[in-house]
């Protein structure tokens, strides 16, 4: 190839999250839940978003009952803030039954799990190599990446953060309908739950 001056172009893949691999106490407590009222449940996850020559991570926090998204952080480093933050800013408005992650360090910190307990919120995580256990927060991303992200060519953070976070806000929680919420959007559907 080199000869016939050919170029292979390299996709490369973010970083991902790295699990723990000692023993946990928790377990997967969704499976066959019956997921019945808003905050009963968040999810999160952390997906990254390609820029020129690199990427940032993208963290969500989500309602599974109304999929309002209550929280979400830009960073350009896998650390604690960028799934500490959103949580925090969250709990400041509501406080969910139960919490719904992988088994990402940054989930499983000791920070983040005291965070949790000290709210009395139960903690829930996926088996390791189920994507499928947290398939709500996936499913969240893949509509992210399918409608905003993947339709683009973000060229700063700044411009990602700013079209992500009105898709975020503007988009997704205000205009788009969910068949899982009878067509509703997930403003609608929370003010309907809340009369």
């Amino acid at each position: 190839m080199k000869e016939k001056n050919l170029l292979v172009s390299v996709k490369r893949a973010g970083q991902t999250t790295k699990s723990l691999q000692a023993d946990k106490p928790w377990s997967n407590l969704l499976e066959n839940l019956d997921v019945s009222h808003q905050d009963q449940v968040w999810v999160s996850d952390i997906t990254y978003v390609r820029l020129k020559g690199r990427f940032i991570y993208l963290c969500l926090l989500m309602d599974v009952f109304t999929r309002m998204i209550r929280a979400w952080q830009f960073s350009q480093h896998l650390n604690q803030s960028l799934t500490l933050k959103p949580l925090k800013e969250a709990l400041d408005h509501s406080v969910p039954e139960i919490h719904h992650s992988d088994q990402g360090v940054q989930y499983l910190s000791k920070v983040y799990i005291t965070t949790l307990e000290a709210h009395g919120i139960e903690i829930s995580v996926a088996r390791r190599g189920c994507p499928w256990e947290n398939g709500y927060a996936e499913r969240l991303i893949r509509t992210l990446k399918e409608e905003e992200v993947d339709i683009n060519d973000y060229q700063s953070i700044t411009e990602a953060r700013d079209r992500i976070g009105h898709f975020i806000e503007q988009v997704y929680n205000q205009k788009r309908p969910h068949s899982a919420l009878g067509y509703l959007t997930p403003i609608e559907f929370q003010r309907q739950n809340l009369s």
